[in-house]
């Protein structure tokens, strides 16, 4: 069986992340979908609440599983016997920065990094940019799912 890994905060799960989720079923028998656990980031949603949206959002793919991990991500594909992880590139400045964290798991512990250009669509978009524009009432409901987007808007107008 062939496992990838596709990690991120996804704080929150956008249609760009779910793109890159779905074309990434179409070319393992499981994808993991790591939601990464970072002490030193300030997330909107907790832990439990990213992977429960997740786990909505992903349902329409039986083969994706959603999980979450705090350490080194090549520790957990060592765990879960993964042997890709997969990345959405949206830019050179992805790359140049996923490049060398692709070297690195590699010298590590022999994981493969696969890129996997976004779709231009979504070129632009970053789940802090939803965030940030939502938060000044601009309308991202076309770059969230609904589901997310309901879940955003709540938690919004619970800081006001």
């Amino acid at each position: 069986m062939t496992r990838a890994v596709c990690p991120g905060s996804y704080d929150p799960a956008t249609n760009g992340h779910l793109d890159i989720i779905g074309r990434a079923a179409k070319l393992f028998d499981e994808v993991v979908v790591a939601v990464l656990i970072n002490k030193n980031k300030k997330t909107l949603f907790s832990v439990e609440e990213r992977t429960e949206m997740l786990r909505e959002v992903t349902a329409q793919w039986p083969n994706v599983r959603v999980d979450s991990w705090h350490g080194l991500l090549v520790d957990y594909c060592r765990e879960n016997d993964i042997q890709a992880i997969v990345k959405g590139l949206r830019a050179v400045s992805d790359y140049d920065y996923e490049l060398q964290m692709a070297q690195m798991n590699h010298q590590l512990t022999g994981v493969e990094t696969l890129f996997m250009p976004t779709n231009p669509i979504y070129s632009f978009l970053a789940s802090s940019l939803v965030k940030d524009v939502a938060t000044y009432g601009g309308d991202v409901s076309s770059l969230l799912p609904p589901s997310i987007m309901a879940r955003l808007a709540q938690r919004l107008a619970e800081r006001r």
